[in-house]
């Protein structure tokens, strides 16, 4: 069993990794394929909202379905449609067949997504310790990868159909060949079979479950903040060039895949609480200094410090979401999952308007706040049958 679990480890960190190639692939080809199709700014914006609703519906859909036919099988599909989708960017002639591409690629995204996670959690039951930030390293990991590859095929003059027919060529043959995820765990189906710690589904479990999702709404609004806006920051408000600017965003992610790497050493020794309340305090430090910043080094290191702070938190929410009733794994992760994403998307929706009435830097104000009722907020993590850890306790 040992050696099954840590094969199902090793490739469930191959499907982030494919996931995050996937998306980061389509990424780098957009302002291509915006020319390719001849659309505006505006439109592709539009646009890019279905990429969003497919993604919603595709985490909504495949949380019940993991529960009832587990996680292994529906992993192996859902890759496959993910990478099946991305090719069809590529293929678009026209705003309406492009609309209908980044809804399916949405849609495998979202399935791909919550069926990945549900599968890490279970692995992270078998060993016993926190193994989830790890995960979501290798997806970032997995986007920086595409970025480097899609910027050789770039130059190499490869149209967006023939690069991203490749990727969905060997996205297919990743998905289908890998072997090794685990079986579908035997749940409990009441109480009197729950193991000790497990908590049952009912009303203050759901409760828990939608505190964590509104949790994750807030956290990754923040990340949707510093992906949209913290290079326009440098170059609006401090008045950087655009290389200098685009360190903005390199600074964020990159402390954010660190932090990531390190995340579940600290957990496991301070506890998933303490990483959220210390992360979020972090990540609320970061952008205070970049936002009031006026000197540009200052605001680099203060979005490398937001990404590192907020590195750890969202993981942990995922995870606590899993751990809170096994049976329910997938459904639970999808609310959580699901919410998130919405806030992710929410962020240049929200903070744009903002800049009407005030500078770009003070909306970041807005942000900053859901920091802190994160920090105020971190003892939902903390499972009503589980003993605080030392650290927790200290602070409580």
């Amino acid at each position: 069993m040992e050696r099954s679990l840590r094969t199902g480890r090793l490739v469930t960190t191959a499907y982030f990794a494919l996931n995050g190639f996937v998306l980061g692939m389509w990424v780098v080809h957009i302002p291509a394929v915006e020319r390719h199709v001849g659309i505006s700014h505006a439109v592709l914006g539009w646009l890019l909202l279905l990429l969003g609703a497919g993604a919603f519906a595709g985490m909504r859909i495949t949380g019940p379905l993991t529960d009832r036919w587990g996680a292994r099988t529906v992993v192996r599909l859902s890759a496959a449609l993910c990478s099946a989708a991305v090719v069809l960017p590529g293929l678009a002639t026209d705003a309406w067949t492009l609309g209908a591409a980044l809804a399916l690629l949405g849609l495998g995204n979202g399935c791909l997504d919550v069926s990945m996670n549900a599968h890490a959690i279970q692995v992270e039951r078998g060993y016993r310790r926190p193994v989830m930030s790890a995960f979501h390293a290798t997806f970032s990991i997995g986007g920086v990868l595409a970025a480097l590859l899609g910027a050789r095929t770039l130059s190499w003059g490869w149209s967006p159909a023939v690069t991203l027919g490749s990727v969905a060529v060997l996205g297919l043959v990743a998905a289908f060949a890998a072997r090794g995820l685990l079986p579908a765990e035997h749940t409990p189906s009441s109480a009197a079979e729950a193991p000790a710690g497990v908590t049952q589904p009912g009303h203050r479990t759901s409760r828990r479950i939608w505190a964590l999702a509104a949790l994750a709404l807030m956290l990754m609004l923040c990340e949707g903040v510093a992906n949209d806006w913290s290079t326009l920051h440098l170059r609006d408000v401090l008045n950087a060039s655009a290389a200098v600017a685009a360190l903005a965003y390199g600074a964020f992610s990159t402390a954010m895949t660190i932090g990531r790497l390190l995340a579940d050493r600290v957990a496991m020794r301070f506890g998933p609480v303490a990483i959220l309340r210390y992360g979020a305090a972090l990540a609320a430090v970061g952008l205070t200094t970049a936002t009031f910043s006026t000197s540009i080094p200052l605001a680099l290191a203060g979005w490398a410090v937001f990404g590192a702070g907020l590195s750890g938190c969202i993981p942990q929410l995922f995870s606590a979401a899993g751990h809170a009733d096994p049976s329910a794994a997938g459904t639970n992760v999808s609310r959580v999952a699901g919410l998130g994403y919405l806030g992710m998307l929410a962020g240049p929706a929200v903070i744009g308007p903002l800049t009407h009435f005030m500078p770009l830097n003070l909306t970041f104000l807005l942000p900053l706040g859901f920091c802190v009722v994160a920090v105020c907020s971190a003892h939902v993590l903390r499972s009503p049958h589980t003993a605080p850890s030392r650290l927790e306790a200290e602070t409580a």
